[in-house]
Formats: C-alpha cells, sequence, structure tokens
C-alpha cells in the first residue's frame, strides 16, 4: 500500500484511466451543506491566487484506490474504496464550469472536458473518465455529455445545478471572481491523500481505519496543549492566574474564535478557524517562542476575553451609546464583523479613541450592513471584509475616520444616498436579508421619530405587517386600480410594491389586522403605541402614491441614522440587478416557468425593463422560460445570438414545462415573485414562521394562539372545514407529533411537528396550515425547510411525498415546486377521502423520519 499527497488535476489527468464506485458503494449523498462548505474553499482558494499568494493548499480529504479486476496495462481501472463523494462532486464542478463557458468560450470547454472528465478516443462506459455508482450512472453521464433539459431529480442533479447557480453567482461585480481561478483552485489548490493499495491488500480494512476517526478534539484543545507542553515551569501559575478564569468566562468554541480573532487583530487576515492551530503553532515555532513569550500570549488572551465578552454579551458594556450600537448589531447576527468591533473595543482600551468615536465607528458598520442589506448587496465577501479591517485601517488618520475611509473603497460596495432611495423605493425589502434584520430596520426608523413615549421592544412581541395585504381582497384591488399606469394592472402593481418597505410596519396585532379593508386597519393602527402606524392611520386611503411617499419618508430618515460612505465610492447597483436576475433564472427548478412582471416584482424593476434587458442580453441562462403574464411566449421575444436557437414551445416542453388547450404554459408551474425569492434564500434565512414554530410558549399563550389560530379559521372557512382541520390534527398527535402554533407573517399558523417540544432546531414538520384572511386557508407543503432536514436531504422522498400528496382529489403540485413551499386549499379536507390519504401520508412521512438513522 502506498499514500501520497497529490492534487484533483495530478490524479485525473494525463493517459485513459477511469475511477469506477463499485456497485456496492452508497449513491451520491452529499445535500448543500456540504457544497456550501466546499464552494467556499473554492472561492477562498481562488482569492488567494487572484493575489498571486502561493499558500498553502487546501486539504480535501482522502481517496482509497484499488486495482480493478478489469485493470489493463494500457487502460488503468481503479476502484474507488474511499472518496467517491469528492471525486464525483469535483467532477459535476468541473462539468458546471464547462457548461458555463461553453458559448463564450468553446476551446477551453473542450479542453476541460477532455483533461478532466472523459476519455476523448473510448467508447460506451470507458468514455467516462469516473464511473459512479449503477444508480448514479445515467445522471451523472448526462450531465458530462452536457447540459440536461428533459429530466431532473437527484444528488447528482442537484449538485450540478448548485454549481451552476453558484457560478452565475460568483460574476457579480460586488465580488467577482474568475472562472478560470475557480477551476484552478478545483484543480491545483484542493489536495488529496491518495491511498493505493495492491490487489493482496485488505482495503475494506483501510476504509474502516479511515472513517473510525472518534471524537476529534477541537482547534482550542490543541492549542491549549500545545501552550501548557511550552510551559515546563510556570505552566501551573499561568494556568491559575489567566487560563482557568478565562475558560471559566467563556465556552470552548467562544475561546476558539478568540484565539482566532487574536491572530486577525495581529495582522493575519487570511488566517481561517479551521487552521488556527497549525498557524498559530507555526508562529510560536518560527520565533523560537520562551515560556515568557508564551505566558504573554496567555495574559493577553486573559485581557481580550473581556472585550470579546462585549459582544457576547452587550449588556456588559459599561457606555450607553456603545451599548446600544453592540446590541443591534448582535440582533442582527453581525458575527462577521467581530475583527472590526474587537479593533475598536482594543483601540478604546489603550487610549486610541474615546467612547464617543467608538459609538462613531460602529455606525459605519452598522451602515455598512443596513445599506447593503436594503440595496440587496450578496453578503458573501462580507467574512473577507472584515477580516481584512485590522491589517488594513490607515494609520496615518484617526482611527474612526481611517475606519470610515477603509469601508468606503471601491471594492466594498457600501452604497450611497441615492442608490439607497431608489431601493427603498423599488426593491422588495421583505424578500431580502433575514427576519431579525428586516425587523432591526423598522424598529430603528420607528425609534427615530423620538416619540416621548417610545415602545419597549424587548418586551412586546412585534412582528412585520404588510399594509397593503399579501393576498388583497377585492376592495384593495379596486382602490389599486385607480393608481395603474403604463399598461399595469392593479395585480401587477400590487406585486411591484407589496414588500417594498414603504409598505411595511411592525405591530403587535398582526393577526388582527389580516387582509382586511385599509378602513378597519386604520382603526386599529390609529390605537397603536408606535409612530409610523399612527401616520399611516392619518391617511385617507392606502395605494400606490401613499405607499411612494411614505418610501420617501423612510428614506429621509434612513440617510439621516445610518451614514453614508465617502463620496468617489464606485457604483455596480445595476449589474448587481441583473446578476440577480441571472443568478435566480439559473435556479429555475425543471418544470416551472416565469413571467416578466414577476421577476420584475422580485428585482424591484419594472417588467418593461426586464424584458428589454433579456432581449438584449446573450447567454442568459433559461431566459426562454420567462413568458408573459398569460403564459405565452412574447411577441417581442428573440434570440439573443447564433449560438442560442430552436423552437421555443419546443425547449420550453423539454424543460418539462406543460400547456393547457389554449396553447398557454400551465399555470401551476409558474414561479411567483415569492417563489424566485425562494430559490435564492439560504436555509438558515428562512421565513419567521419557520422559526416561530421551533419554539413552545407557554401552556397558556399555546391555548391563546390554538384559539386564535381557529378564530381565524371560522371567519373564513365553512364550519366543515374548521372541523376537517380538528379531524386532521388528531390523528397527528395519536403518531406523536405535536401541533405548534405562532404568529405568521399576516394570520397565525399551525405548524404539524415532529421532535422533542420546546427544543429548537430539532423538529421537523411537512405542512404549515394558514387561515385564509379572506380567501380561505391553506395547507403549505414546506419542501424547501425538508431539503436540509434528514432524512429528506434525499430528493427522492420529496418527490414521493409530492406523489402521495398529489393523490389527494384536487391536489396537483408540479415537480418544479419539489423545492419550494407549494400549497393547496384545506376546503379539500372536507372530503373524508381526502383526509384518509392525508393521514397515511402524514404516518409514513412519521415513519421515515423515525427511521432515519437506520439505513
Amino acid at each position: 500500500m502506498q499514500a501520497k499527497e497529490t492534487l484533483f488535476a495530478d490524479l485525473v489527468q494525463g493517459r485513459a484511466q477511469q475511477f469506477q464506485v463499485p456497485l456496492y458503494q452508497r449513491t451520491y449523498s452529499w445535500t448543500e451543506k456540504q457544497l456550501k462548505q466546499l464552494w467556499g474553499d473554492i472561492l477562498e482558494q481562488a482569492e488567494l491566487i487572484e493575489r498571486g499568494e502561493k499558500a498553502n493548499t487546501h486539504f480535501l480529504g482522502s481517496v482509497v484506490l484499488a486495482p480493478s479486476p478489469q485493470n489493463e496495462a494500457t487502460f488503468p481501472r481503479w476502484l474507488v474504496v474511499d472518496g467517491q463523494q469528492r471525486l464525483t462532486t469535483l467532477s459535476l464542478a468541473l462539468a458546471a464550469i464547462r457548461d458555463h463557458i461553453r458559448d463564450t468560450e468553446p476551446d477551453e470547454a473542450e479542453r476541460i472536458d477532455e483533461e478532466y472528465l472523459i476519455n476523448k478516443r473510448k467508447n460506451g462506459s470507458d468514455h467516462f473518465r469516473l464511473l459512479p455508482t449503477q444508480a448514479d450512472r445515467p445522471q451523472f453521464a448526462a450531465h458530462v455529455r452536457g447540459p440536461l433539459t428533459e429530466q431532473a431529480g437527484g444528488g447528482v442533479a442537484a449538485a450540478y445545478t448548485y454549481f451552476r447557480r453558484k457560478l452565475v453567482e460568483a460574476a457579480d461585480p460586488a465580488a467577482p471572481q474568475d472562472v478560470f481561478r475557480i477551476e484552478q483552485a478545483i484543480t491545483s489548490r484542493l489536495t488529496l491523500v491518495a491511498v493505493t493499495a495492491e490487489r493482496a491488500d485488505n482495503v475494506h480494512r483501510i476504509f474502516e481505519s479511515l472513517n473510525n476517526t472518534g471524537l476529534k478534539l477541537s482547534q482550542a484543545d490543541l492549542l491549549r496543549n500545545y501552550l501548557f507542553m511550552k510551559l515546563p515551569t510556570r505552566g501551573e501559575h499561568v494556568y491559575e492566574s489567566y487560563w482557568l478564569p478565562l475558560q471559566d468566562s467563556l465556552s470552548n468554541e467562544e475561546l476558539e474564535q478568540l484565539m482566532w480573532l487574536q491572530l486577525v487583530l495581529d495582522g493575519d487576515d487570511r488566517v481561517r478557524r479551521q487552521d488556527l492551530y497549525a498557524a498559530q503553532q507555526q508562529r510560536f515555532e518560527h520565533g523560537k517562542a520562551s515560556e515568557e513569550e508564551i505566558e504573554a500570549y496567555i495574559r493577553e488572551l486573559h485581557r481580550s476575553a473581556a472585550l470579546f465578552r462585549r459582544l457576547l454579551h452587550p449588556e456588559e458594556e459599561p457606555d450607553a451609546t456603545v451599548r446600544a450600537h453592540l446590541l443591534r448589531l448582535e440582533s442582527w447576527q453581525a458575527q462577521v464583523t467581530y475583527p472590526a468591533l474587537m479593533l475598536l473595543l482594543d483601540r478604546r482600551e489603550r487610549g486610541d479613541l474615546d467612547s464617543a468615536d467608538t459609538a462613531r465607528s460602529m455606525s459605519y458598520v452598522e451602515s455598512f450592513l443596513v445599506r447593503r442589506m436594503i440595496c440587496r448587496v450578496p453578503p458573501n465577501n462580507l467574512n473577507r471584509i472584515f477580516q481584512a479591517v485590522p491589517g488594513q485601517l490607515p494609520l496615518d488618520v484617526p482611527v474612526a475616520d481611517g475606519l470610515h475611509q477603509l469601508l468606503s473603497a471601491d471594492n466594498r460596495f457600501w452604497p450611497d444616498d441615492d442608490e439607497l432611495r431608489e431601493k427603498i423605493q423599488k426593491a422588495p425589502f421583505y424578500q431580502f436579508g433575514r427576519p431579525q434584520q428586516r425587523k432591526m430596520v423598522l424598529r430603528r426608523l420607528e425609534e427615530s421619530y423620538e416619540h416621548p413615549e417610545p415602545v419597549d421592544f424587548a418586551a412586546a412581541q412585534l412582528t412585520i405587517e404588510h399594509v397593503m395585504p399579501q393576498s388583497p381582497g377585492d376592495e384593495w384591488l379596486r382602490m389599486l386600480g385607480e393608481d395603474v399606469a403604463d399598461g399595469e394592472n392593479a395585480k401587477d402593481l400590487h406585486s411591484r410594491l407589496q414588500h417594498t418597505l414603504g409598505n411595511l410596519t411592525l405591530t403587535a396585532v398582526n393577526s388582527e389586522l389580516s387582509n382586511h379593508p385599509f378602513e378597519r386597519k386604520q382603526g386599529l393602527l390609529q390605537g397603536s403605541h408606535l409612530e409610523m402606524n399612527r401616520r399611516i392611520a392619518a391617511t385617507e386611503r392606502w395605494g400606490a402614491k401613499e405607499i411612494l411617499a411614505r418610501a420617501d419618508e423612510l428614506t429621509d430618515r434612513a440617510v439621516a441614522l445610518w451614514p453614508a460612505p465617502l463620496r468617489g465610492v464606485g457604483r455596480a447597483e445595476r449589474s448587481r440587478d441583473w446578476h440577480l436576475a441571472h443568478q435566480v433564472l439559473a435556479a429555475l427548478p425543471h418544470g416551472t416557468w416565469t413571467s416578466y412582471g414577476d421577476l420584475a416584482a422580485f428585482l424591484g424593476s419594472g417588467a418593461q425593463a426586464v424584458g428589454n434587458h433579456l432581449a438584449s442580453t446573450p447567454g442568459v441562462a433559461n431566459a426562454f422560460r420567462v413568458l408573459t403574464s398569460e403564459g405565452k411566449v412574447s411577441a417581442g421575444f428573440s434570440w439573443t445570438s447564433e449560438d442560442e436557437e430552436g423552437d421555443v414551445r419546443s425547449l420550453l416542453t423539454a424543460a418539462g414545462v406543460a400547456f393547457t388547450v389554449t396553447g398557454a404554459a400551465d399555470p401551476a408551474q409558474r414561479l411567483t415573485a415569492d417563489d424566485l425569492a425562494l430559490l435564492v434564500t439560504e436555509d438558515d434565512d428562512q421565513a419567521e414562521s419557520a422559526d416561530t414554530a421551533q419554539g413552545v410558549p407557554s401552556n397558556q399563550d399555546e391555548e391563546t394562539r390554538a384559539d386564535r389560530f381557529f378564530h381565524q379559521l371560522a371567519a373564513d372557512d365553512s364550519p366543515e372545514t374548521v372541523e376537517a382541520v380538528r379531524a386532521l390534527f388528531a390523528p397527528w398527535e395519536e403518531l406523536g407529533g405535536w401541533i405548534g402554533h405562532g404568529a405568521g407573517q399576516v394570520t397565525t399558523s399551525a405548524f404539524l411537528m415532529l421532535g422533542e417540544a420546546g427544543a429548537p432546531g430539532r423538529g421537523i414538520w411537512p405542512l404549515t396550515l394558514y387561515p385564509g384572511g379572506g380567501r380561505g386557508g391553506t395547507a403549505e407543503v414546506v419542501f424547501q425547510h425538508l431539503a436540509a432536514r434528514e432524512p429528506f436531504t434525499d430528493r427522492s422522498l420529496r418527490a414521493e411525498l409530492l406523489r402521495r400528496l398529489n393523490e389527494l382529489e384536487g391536489v396537483d403540485i408540479p415537480e418544479g415546486k419539489l423545492e419550494l413551499r407549494p400549497g393547496f386549499r384545506l376546503s379539500l379536507l372536507e372530503k373524508d377521502r381526502n383526509r384518509e390519504l392525508l393521514a397515511e401520508t402524514l404516518a409514513w412521512f412519521r415513519d421515515r423520519w423515525e427511521r432515519r438513522g437506520a439505513a
């Protein structure tokens, strides 16, 4: 047996050869969690390449190979005993790169194909350099041959689609990444240990040894052991005086984070937390550190821990203004800013700036985050920006001014006042950022009114309310009809404005407001303790003009609250918007289409502008799947280059889009603006309703929420529907499930939960039930949530859930919505057979979840 470190390129390049995954191996199983981690490592290496740095490569893991029984001297074949997930994933990433550049760089695409993916002069299965296990071969082979258009599903397809989407995202001008540097990072910067066995070796024993890792020590554990090994005479004193208090004040994870921050504050802006031990050990070994130097390092950690605790527990900060900034950043979940915040607190303690300048500096950090979120600047480069602050802060100006100057640099993309105003007016604020971030923005805007009796936000149970509701009734649509212009209709106008900041507020009576006409909402808002609500109530009507006028008012307050960058900042907001369009179109699931109006509402743009852009921009993935609101190909549609051609309807059919008898695309397969937002939403950024389901309030509050749910359901649905829902809950609880009730975005809701009640993050739920707010209640199938929860990360299980639900009479959810959150009417449960089928489906769901670790 031989073991050596190698690169992916060195492993697979060269003469014709093949890596075969044995049939007894499990199928491809990497989910978005593993793909996201790998993609982050790839981008990090690509950045190092761009900067010309010859830093250490990233270790990806091991690959265990053994000669295949089919091995030939002229055509080596290897069995992949371990490492098939890594090899398959890297191959799919390269296939995605090849297809990403196929139209613009055909020669380079062919090079990638021949160097990494195929054996050019071999036929049949020998044509492929990697031959996955039998169940995965058709999908893998189809993607290696070229982009898959006629079918979708399975982990292989999901991984390929993930990389296609991320490659579009990587072209974002806010953080551009050259695709060939990404290729180089994959092939020449990710190292593998290749263990090559001889025929006589027990390869399965090798596999068992490699995977029997046991409980791993953390980076903090490793570094602690190393430090005290270096303190033979002073160890006991240092431990008692500094380490023990340090360990008592922070958890092990927090201590590891502090050790990493200490390296960053010392100017190492490239070290990763997982490389903390090696980086710090290298520094001590290089300098041949004495016991005194090791003790000084631990003493500095002890001093810094008190400052770090103020980031973790802002209430410990003595200065009120600084404390307010830290509390808001904690609410924002802005751990990414810790290097900058630690620098500021450290400089203040050393006397380089006072508390007023510390607070001013933190206002720049807060503004940088808030303005970028409102203006939809992708957050994918925030780690790099803030980790570089200690090493890049100008030395010739005061700290606060230097930070303002640094964050205003051309490549930081800190939006100015003009862009902020435009986005507040047009962008769907409700669909970007995390729920707590949106609430913090609205809270700061409310606080800016400086009401003499301000609301206690810590005690108030406030949620975000759409003044013009998400599901408008006829009265709302009639009022919007008075404001339409430029060929829009009332529904288009509603779609464009419903999620903008001018239409949103905070309230503790979300469920009472619901979807009622504005006249009824006025009375409730007038009695609110929030000044912004009383101002809304003082208007005579609530249409497009009023929403835009309020957007202007809120912009004036936002400009005063969050400082602008310095002049001369480079701007690319329009290209970022179109980049977002390209990203979401690349992520369209098989069997779906969208309209110009839906895409425009998602972007905060206009349908005409979207049409003009798609008509003049070649190479936009899935542009032919953008249709009119009636599901027809636009009369003005034309291919933008000679490389793009074909009958649009045939291509739509190949992409899984069905047509009605009138020749229109099936409306059930249409993705709305809200659906499009879900396609580019990470799992940890899901809507507040998912978070609500994870916690169980007190019994009294739970009873109140349950009563409120059925009260709202009875207001909009028939008594038969209400009883049908009650009849559904009973067998669910008999199965061991429980019902969680929470305040949803417009009404309350009911979650069919499994897992330990009151244990946040441990539960899972297949359905969320919502009262209708005037339009009939719905059951939402949370496929998007399930895609990140075992065992339903397996797409075939989600497909089986879809098949079972579609057996209900009146339910017809298209496969294209298998990554989204589609729904069906609760009134369908009035049919006894539908309730029986759904109860059987829920029992199947429970059984699959309970067996999740038994495979």
